[in-house]
């Protein structure tokens, strides 16, 4: 593969694109906001007035959109719009790394497959930072076939690639990720603060539970609370990161994804619950991590 389309330059596409290009690939991009497409021009990638003259006659396009109505209106258009289905080459492969529900992604990925195009949902974990650093996890929903034959592209972008299943699986495995993640952060917040509350250290307290059967992913490398750990947003005013509206919107996949099985995930629920009204206090923007501050004494 030599040249790329990418489609969706914000937060996480544009550090990807750049990933790309330093790679060694040509990057068509894309992206409502000029700015962002002026960023990538920068750095030697060809700009396009739209997402299907971006697309047409390349090897790859990969595209990160804010939720499933883009990614259907992109990809399979509308009664006056072509959509990506109709300009690009049969031998393209499609990498939507969006987080999306997977009736969405079933949905593009069969029409995709009735035209002969292979349609891979490759949803990422690892963030802003994972992105910059080309270090992300991918969780493809493809055949093998189309998985082997994305791989050099996600290669170029992340360190961990799975293949989850069949098309839609990457989106339940995503979903199902962060909605332990968003499990696991309200549990260390609380549990943080209640050891405060009691006078304790919370740098103390994290080394403590991070060796301990209470030990996580949140202790490890994204403690919640305020000045125990460099680098992460709670010792930046809960800047940058993940935000606290994606994780409501991941949290209502997953409380959709639930329903659809009648699953019974009653913790997966109760985050979304404090989410939501994280949010609605004037969180939306800030780090999820920032959830912290609902337990913490005002």
């Amino acid at each position: 593969m030599k040249t790329i389309a990418f489609i969706g330059l914000g937060n996480m596409g544009g550090p990807m694109a750049a990933n790309l290009l330093k790679a060694g690939f040509s990057v068509n991009v894309f992206d409502l906001v000029p700015e962002a497409i002026a960023q990538l021009v920068e750095q030697g990638a060809i700009a396009f007035d739209s997402a299907t003259d971006a697309a047409k006659s390349v090897d790859a396009v990969v595209t990160m959109l804010p939720a499933g109505k883009h990614v259907k209106s992109l990809y399979l258009g509308s009664v006056d719009q072509y959509g990506l289905l109709d300009v690009v080459n049969s031998d393209t492969i499609l990498i939507d790394s969006s987080t999306i529900d997977a009736e969405s992604a079933k949905l593009v990925a069969n029409q995709a497959a009735a035209k002969g195009i292979e349609f891979i949902d490759a949803p990422v974990s690892g963030g802003t930072a994972g992105a910059a650093a080309g270090t992300l996890t991918f969780i493809c929903g493809a055949s093998d076939a189309a998985f082997e034959k994305a791989k050099p592209v996600l290669d170029a972008m992340g360190a961990n690639i799975f293949l989850a299943g069949s098309a839609g699986a990457g989106q339940v495995a995503k979903i199902c990720n962060n909605m332990l993640l968003s499990v696991l952060m309200v549990g260390t917040s609380e549990a943080l603060q209640l050891g405060k509350d009691h006078g304790l250290d919370a740098k103390v307290l994290s080394e403590i539970m991070k060796v301990s059967s209470g030990g996580n992913w949140t202790l490890e490398k994204y403690n919640p609370c305020p000045d125990v750990m460099e680098s992460v947003p709670s010792s930046n005013d809960y800047q940058g990161g993940f935000m606290v509206d994606l994780m409501v919107k991941d949290l209502g996949l997953s409380q959709e994804a639930a329903l659809l099985t009648n699953s019974s995930t009653p913790m997966g629920a109760l985050a979304r619950s404090l989410y939501v009204n994280h949010a609605r206090q004037g969180n939306g923007r800030r780090d999820f991590s920032s959830i912290f501050e609902q337990f913490s004494k005002k």
